[in-house]
């Protein structure tokens, strides 16, 4: 039997998202005001102006999602808008009528008369409407305190990269952090309706968050909100060295009074629910857990395949891998690992440079645009991922970061692969390509986990053969990734869909070698607290492989690996039968 390293594998990383909102696409869609688009003459005119609205409508429901989203709103005809970080809907019949309205609209457009892209963000829009609808009734089972991407971690470092480009943007966001105790409270609000409903974390998940929000809190007059503003600001011209100064107080002052009192009332709020959370199991030992899980995985992964069907193909390509290990003759995993340890150190931006020049001949050539590589606060190292990408505004995709964990960068071999899944051909890559189509501003707002992961993760798995390895090593250190992922991906549905305890999946993971009994339990709670997480990127991955066999087999000798990355390129995120049914037109 082969033996799989645990330890090699990094962690799954984090696909920063641009809002703090959690909650599927829905809460203020039919909220439309009017912003800007000329009068319709047909109808694709008709339409556009529809998803225009409603990209508008949506954007402007939530202060961070705008700016994330546009570098200049008012370019779209948004000016006047309520300075809000958003809130925490848990009542049903909202996100219910939000669906039912926007199906009644896309009724009255003509789909033969529509072109191709906006019959593709026809569809995507039908399948959102379903995806609500179906997830409604669940809406008290989400959980936007979850442990890889919770907004306890994330919202601090959204606000962190909150780009300053004038006076304007610098006076919004102190607002913003003023108003976290009003967005907190509504996170607050949101857990107890949960614990009401019994449907509150597991103690020892809380012990992870409340470790997650003290953490943030013991870094003190060292905390990153601090230092981040003053950088930001100097970029700021049309401001003196006097109003900077003022600012900088006014950022301090905002940060103490009122971000440090909303986490430190977030941790005495969550302390009062503690022992209220009746499972520690998976999400099947809840009412309707199984048929919630099934939604849970349906909208991470955005493919169509039961669970059933997803751990069947999970097995299969394993076992692929496997057998591509196994026919790599005169060397160990042990070896090729020793001489991924030995590769030469190269610096985050002589990798990136390697990985654009080494993806040329099989990805198209995407537009040139800035990236910044920074690096995660040393005091938050143990709570963030080991790397994320922070997604540009869509006017502004010139300017681009990528975070890297360096307490997760174990060797050259793991930042190589790691910034090709955040860089090239991966998140940055897919980002700036997409959007150089010039899309319908409304798909920047949809978040298709399975198709972004998804397509970062078999970025990266490519990217062991544009190393210094040869062929045979990294066969063996891919395929043995692969493995990994898809072992964490089989527990994930084990633990939440056929109800594995702990030493159940001790017992799984034992049947591949892994026997650290401490390492599978991490595993075994953060599966327990980010249901679905590892499948977005494994059954992602997976299904661009299929994609791609189902391709290669189709095109026969005229098989080109390049025609096949832009024809998914094109179609852009979406769920996988809608990428399945437009990738043969985009070619055409």
């Amino acid at each position: 039997m082969l033996h799989f390293d645990i330890s090699y594998v990094k962690p799954i990383y984090l696909n920063q998202k641009k809002y703090i909102d959690i909650f599927f696409f829905a809460i203020s869609l039919m909220l439309l005001t009017a912003c800007g688009g000329q009068q319709p003459k047909d109808e694709n005119n008709e339409f556009e102006a529809y998803t225009e609205d409603l990209f508008c409508s949506e954007v402007a429901a939530n202060t961070i999602s705008l700016h994330y989203t546009l570098k200049n709103p008012e370019d779209y005809g948004i000016t006047d808008y309520e300075i809000s970080p958003g809130n925490f809907e848990s009542d049903p019949d909202v996100v219910k009528a939000s669906a039912e309205n926007m199906r009644q609209s896309l009724q009255t457009f003509s789909y033969d008369g529509l072109n191709l892209q906006n019959r593709i963000t026809f569809d995507i829009l039908e399948y959102q409407i379903r995806t609500a609808e179906r997830n409604a009734d669940y809406i008290l089972y989400e959980e936007p305190l979850e442990l890889v991407s919770g907004v306890q971690t994330q919202f601090p470092v959204v606000m962190s990269e909150y780009r300053f480009y004038d006076r304007q943007d610098v006076e919004t966001y102190l607002e913003l952090l003023e108003k976290t105790g009003d967005y907190f409270d509504s996170l607050i609000k949101f857990e107890r309706e949960k614990a009401d409903a019994g449907l509150f974390m597991a103690d020892y998940a809380l012990d992870t968050v409340l470790e997650q929000c003290r953490a943030f809190l013991d870094m003190g007059d060292g905390n990153y909100l601090y230092s981040t503003f003053a950088d930001r600001i100097e970029d700021v011209e049309e401001l003196t060295k006097e109003e900077k100064s003022d600012y900088i107080q006014d950022n301090a002052l905002a940060v103490s009074d009122c971000v440090f009192p909303a986490y430190e009332n977030l941790i005495s709020s969550l302390e009062e629910l503690r022992g209220s959370g009746e499972n520690e199991k998976g999400l099947v030992n809840l009412p309707d857990g199984a048929d919630y899980y099934e939604l849970v995985v349906r909208r991470s992964t955005g493919s169509d395949r039961s669970v059933e069907e997803m751990e069947d193909l999970t097995r299969r390509q394993i076992t692929d891998d496997l057998e591509a290990m196994e026919q790599v003759l005169g060397i160990t995993t042990e070896e090729a690992q020793e001489a991924a340890a030995s590769m030469t150190q190269d610096s985050a931006g002589l990798i990136l440079s390697k990985l654009q020049d080494g993806i040329k001949e099989t990805f198209p050539e995407a537009p040139d645009t800035a990236l910044e590589v920074k690096y995660v606060p040393e005091e938050m190292e143990d709570h963030l991922s080991p790397a994320f990408y922070m997604i540009p505004a869509i006017d502004n995709t010139e300017e681009n970061v990528i975070y890297i964990n360096r307490a997760h960068m174990n060797d050259d071999l793991t930042l190589f692969t790691t910034l090709a899944h955040e860089g090239y051909p991966g998140h940055l890559y897919q980002t700036v390509y997409y959007e150089s189509t010039d899309p319908d501003p409304i798909r920047s707002v949809m978040d298709f986990g399975g198709y972004v992961e998804g397509w970062a993760t078999y970025a990266e798995m490519g990217s062991y053969y544009l190393t210094p390895l040869s062929k045979e090593q990294a066969v063996l250190l891919q395929k043995n990734s692969s493995i990994i992922l898809g072992l964490y991906a089989l527990a994930d549905m084990g633990i939440h869909y056929e109800g594995w305890s702990r030493m159940d999946t001790v017992a799984f993971f034992s049947n591949y070698g892994i026997t650290d009994t401490e390492t599978i339990e991490q595993i075994y709670e953060l599966i327990i607290g980010s249901p679905g997480n590892y499948l977005k990127y494994y059954i992602g991955y997976v299904e661009f492989l299929e994609l791609k066999k189902d391709w290669a087999e189709e095109k026969g000798t005229e098989f080109s690996q390049k025609e096949f990355h832009e024809a998914v390129l094109e179609v852009g995120p979406a769920p996988f039968d809608i990428v399945e049914k437009y990738i043969w037109e985009m070619t055409e």
